[in-house]
């Protein structure tokens, strides 16, 4: 028997992080500052902390188990092979149109201060997402041995995660232009820079060429069995490591740039994985709010993003009129509001695409043509 087209443990891996961004951001934006300061908060920031880990690592795995598909495809350098850039560009193009300083070209070129560019320059998940999403797509072109892309790709994750702590250390906008040295690492604004977020990605892809060599065989569930034991061992590793002083060594001691916090994070990022596979095989998981969020996810990360710091009360954000002033309970019914509104997008969305494509791509087509004729013209 063929192996199912989607693998449901990852959507479902993928909707749980979304749901809990989606938290992370209505929380950050919106909750009081004295709740903030209440010890039970670093233990919720802690684990919002895992989301970007899980989205990342999650890109990583997918795009591994799609392209080995459609490997052939791709080339052939034909419509499957532009179909794939368009989606990374897509991925980029809503990166930075979500930071964009103004919707308007004029004003954006004209009255955008310096601050303001570094902003829009700043490499956030998508921006690091689409990125290492080219890197993967380009090497599985060039590396033809599943072998030798595997382990280009191990290389690679340890070379994000282990160069990360020096690369921190350099203000490389005085070296290049800001719109690269924001890929680089957070001295500018930069949440995600590659250093060292690709390495979620790049284990994605190489737990994802592991998984593909036991996929649809009696070893598959013991693999998983040993992927949680790999993940424990990197939590309880990374941990204890991180109590390691880096700044003795005259490299970066951010928390961020740190080895071992990419390490400890991708221990729970694969024991979720794992637990995710337990419970769709559990429960014969088919149909779920979180599937249906995980299926189109890019889609509710723009739009949840837009609600919340879109510029749309006289050129405010709602996130800026309600400047974090709401009660724990107010957060929480704002997060299940969004939250169900997202769901109830995703489910409206995938619904056209499987039902109605001719329409789907109608209205994609007339709002991303609206969307560019309102910023080229306002």
């Amino acid at each position: 028997m063929a192996p199912k087209q989607r693998l449901v443990f990852l959507d479902l891996l993928r909707g749980w992080a979304v749901i809990v961004m989606v938290e992370v951001h209505v929380f950050n934006a919106f909750i009081l500052n004295t709740v903030r300061e209440q010890p039970w908060f670093e233990v919720l920031n802690y684990i919002n902390g895992l989301v970007a880990p899980s989205f990342i690592f999650i890109s990583g795995f997918v795009f591994m188990v799609a392209a080995q598909r459609k490997l052939e495809e791709y080339r052939t350098y034909g419509a499957t092979f532009w179909r794939q850039l368009s989606r990374i560009g897509l991925v980029w193009i809503v990166g930075y149109y979500l930071h964009l300083p103004f919707f308007s070209l004029q004003r954006t070129l004209h009255e955008a201060t310096e601050t303001e560019w570094l902003k829009f320059y700043q490499a956030d998940v998508l921006h690091c997402i689409a990125l290492g999403l080219l890197i993967l797509f380009l090497l599985r072109l060039a590396i033809r041995s599943d072998r030798g892309y595997a382990m280009t790709i191990g290389a690679l994750w340890a070379v994000f995660t282990l160069g990360a702590p020096v690369i921190w250390e350099t203000d490389f906008v005085r070296v290049m232009h800001p719109f690269f040295a924001a890929y680089l690492n957070g001295q500018h604004y930069s949440l995600f820079p590659v250093f060292p977020w690709l390495g979620f990605m790049m284990a994605g892809g190489f737990f994802a060429a592991r998984f593909l060599s036991v996929r649809g065989s009696s070893r598959e569930t013991d693999w998983f069995r040993r992927l949680a034991m790999v993940g424990a061992a990197f939590i309880v590793g990374g941990a204890l490591l991180r109590q390691v002083p880096l700044d003795l060594l005259g490299i970066s001691a951010h928390i961020r740039a740190n080895p071992f916090f990419v390490v400890e994070r991708l221990g729970i990022v694969l024991v979720l994985l794992a637990l995710c596979r337990w419970w769709e095989v559990r429960f014969s998981t088919e149909r779920s709010f979180v599937l249906d969020v995980g299926k189109e996810s890019l889609l509710v990360y723009a739009v949840h993003l837009l609600v919340i710091y879109g510029q749309f009360w006289n050129e405010r954000s709602l996130a800026f009129l309600v400047a974090r002033s709401w009660s724990l309970p107010e957060c929480i019914a704002a997060t299940v509001a969004l939250v169900a509104a997202m769901v109830g997008l995703a489910r409206l969305w995938s619904w056209l695409k499987r039902d109605h494509p001719p329409m789907a791509r109608l209205a994609f087509s007339i709002t991303a043509i609206g969307t560019t004729i309102g910023f080229l013209i306002q």
